[in-house]
């Protein structure tokens, strides 16, 4: 493949930093984008993995907020891949600050500096499955079996489900601006409940403290019955790159391949560490998980809509036309558990 120039917005998160790592590793002209480019040990992996490869990585600094702060790092690009956007389920009070506005003006703000860039062929958007469904619930009451790419969220507000309701708006502007012009394409990944070993040693992302919380026998009294599909950070980042360079790629990619609850995820880690982990061995009863909600940080609205309910996908769009092979979830979970081993943090 050709050198190109590719833009990562965010590029020192979860699954951005694996997106650089495999950019890199190509050989390709990486730039990345930090809100602070004096923090230098933020992206010191990164700068660690360019060393070993044959690509080049640039950093540049901007803010989702601030207008035109991404027209440096955009500027020449061929192609951008924008994965930053805020992800904590906690939206301190203020989830239009902290959540939507970040979310959907940041979105806004790089996809204008794209259309003023002139270089950028193709966007490919980190959106989330959030933006296509609300609650677990209303899946069942609706008789859908599996996700797919056509569902949206149509459930989610700023008072219910913040965080989806901001993947779900943002994603929404991104397509109602690549409407209004034909300069480049708009491709977005949709991964769900995000798996696999990190790169760095943050434990920001709620994926990975989650699985801290299991190790860690945080929950060993018993896991909440919340259905998820899960999602390889390795399979998003590949799913990223093949959405950016395969010209048929068109419109939104689910990547995310089996699904289950945490008490899956637990018996994978006994199964394979056995007695190594206090991981819980059974589900909290729904009943008292609603009684408790409000000390737990949920809402009973939540519990009632999401706990004890399965969610499946149907990625058959992905195999199809990015011709994606994914990992199996024990390798997924088990890799990220040497990993966090590893970097001592279990």
């Amino acid at each position: 493949m050709n050198k190109l120039t590719i833009t990562v917005t965010g590029g020192t998160g979860y699954i951005a930093s694996w997106i650089v790592s495999d950019l890199l590793r190509e050989g390709h002209r990486v730039r990345i984008t930090v809100r602070d480019k004096s923090n230098k040990e933020k992206y010191q992996h990164l700068l660690d993995i360019e060393n070993k490869t044959d690509g080049s990585l640039d950093i540049y600094e901007a803010d989702l907020l601030a207008l035109g702060s991404f027209d440096k790092a955009i500027a020449g690009a061929e192609y951008v891949m924008h994965t930053a956007s805020p992800f904590f389920l906690d939206d301190g009070g203020d989830a239009q600050k902290n959540l939507v506005d970040p979310a959907v003006k940041g979105t806004q703000n790089v996809l204008d500096s794209v259309h003023r860039s002139g270089t950028v062929k193709r966007v490919v958007l980190t959106s989330s499955v959030a933006a296509i469904y609300g609650d677990s619930r209303e899946l069942k009451e609706q008789g859908i079996s599996a996700l797919d790419e056509t569902m949206w969220n149509q459930s989610s507000s700023l008072s219910r489900n913040a965080y989806s309701y901001s993947k779900t708006e943002a994603e929404k502007a991104a397509w109602e601006i690549v409407k209004k012009q034909d300069q480049w394409e708009l491709v977005t990944i949709n991964p769900g409940f995000v798996l696999g070993p990190s790169l760095t040693k943050r434990i920001d992302s709620t994926s990975i403290s989650t699985l801290l919380r299991i190790l860690r026998g945080e929950i060993k009294s018993g896991a909440p019955d919340l259905g998820f599909v899960f999602s390889d950070v390795r399979d998003i980042s590949r799913g990223h790159i093949l959405a950016a360079f395969t010209p048929e790629a068109k419109g939104r990619y689910i990547i995310a391949h089996e699904s289950g609850n945490l008490l899956t995820l637990a018996k994978i880690i006994e199964a394979s560490k056995p007695g190594q982990y206090k991981v819980p061995r059974g589900l909290v009863p729904k009943w008292l998980l609603w009684l408790l909600a409000p000390s737990l940080g949920f809402s009973r609205q939540f519990v009632r809509d999401n706990v004890g309910f399965s969610v499946s996908v149907d990625n058959s769009k992905s195999l199809r036309d990015l011709k994606m092979e994914y990992t199996p979830l024990e390798k997924t979970v088990m890799d990220q558990v040497e990993q966090l081993k590893k970097d001592q943090l279990i």
